[in-house]
C-alpha cells in the first residue's frame, strides 16, 4: 500500500501542479483579453471622434463647393455682361465716328466757294 500511496501522492502533485499551470494560463489569457477590450473601447471613441469630424468635414465642404459655384456663376454672368458692353461700346464708337465724318463733312466749305 505504501507503493499504491506513494504513486497516489505524486499523481496528486503532478495534478495540482497542472491546475496552477491551467490557471496561471487563464490569468494571463484575462489579462491579454483585458487589454485587447480596452484597446477596442479607445479605438470605438477614436472612431466616434472622427466620425463626427468628418461630418462636420463634409459639411463646410458642401457649403463651400455650393459657394464656390456661386462665385462661378456670378464670375460667368459679369464676364458675359461685361463682353455685351464691350460690344455695345465698339458699336457705339463706330456709330459716334461714323456720325462724326458726316457732321465734319457737312460742315466743311465747298470747293473754297466760302472764302
Amino acid at each position: 500500500m505504501t507503493q499504491q500511496g506513494a504513486a497516489l501522492q505524486t499523481y496528486n502533485n503532478e495534478l495540482v501542479k497542472c491546475i496552477e499551470e491551467l490557471v496561471s494560463k487563464r490569468e494571463e489569457l484575462q489579462r491579454q483579453i483585458q487589454q485587447e477590450e480596452e484597446e477596442k473601447g479607445r479605438l470605438q471613441h477614436d472612431i466616434r471622434v472622427l466620425t463626427d469630424k468628418l461630418s462636420r468635414v463634409n459639411e463646410s465642404l458642401a457649403r463651400r463647393l455650393a459657394a464656390r459655384a456661386d462665385f462661378d456663376r456670378t464670375i460667368a454672368e459679369t464676364e458675359a455682361a461685361y463682353m455685351k458692353i464691350l460690344e455695345s461700346s465698339q458699336t457705339l464708337l463706330s456709330v459716334l465716328k461714323k456720325e462724326t465724318g458726316n457732321l465734319t463733312k457737312a460742315t466743311e466749305p465747298r470747293g473754297g466757294k466760302d472764302h
